[in-house]
């Protein structure tokens, strides 16, 4: 299995909802770096496991959607606590959908909000 990974480091603002988070009940910063990685079996024709350049373009767009912007007014999270988990999932979900690589298994994002903490999420694709 060969794996492909890709960094971007971006800040944006959150609070958090629904119970006594201290700080975090109000508006702050992170300083993000979402790791993509993407896996499969086969290479393309050009021994590629997928254009780097073409999923480097999908990352900095998403990146850039959500850089210095504040998590709660973004309709995805509409209802939802901006949490890392949440965040994660948005990513890798929109991601998996802009990346279309026919020989990728699965694409995981991996969100860290600081040096000490992470969340991730994999999506599985089918194969075609």
């Amino acid at each position: 299995m060969y794996t492909l990974g890709v960094r971007r480091d971006f800040i944006a603002r959150h609070f958090l909802i629904g119970g006594d988070w201290g700080p975090e009940n109000f508006p702050n910063s992170h300083h993000y770096i979402l790791e993509l990685q993407l896996e499969g079996s086969e290479l393309d024709q050009h021994g590629y496991l997928v254009d780097i350049v073409d999923v480097e373009k999908h990352l900095d767009e998403i990146v850039n959607y959500y850089k210095e912007q504040l998590l709660n007014d973004k309709p995805e999270f509409a209802g939802l606590n901006p949490s890392i988990e949440h965040f994660a999932r948005i990513l890798a979900a929109s991601l998996s959908e802009r990346i279309k690589a026919a020989n990728i298994s699965t694409l995981k994002v991996v969100l860290w909000e600081n040096e000490s903490a992470w969340a991730a999420f994999r999506v599985d694709r089918l194969a075609s």
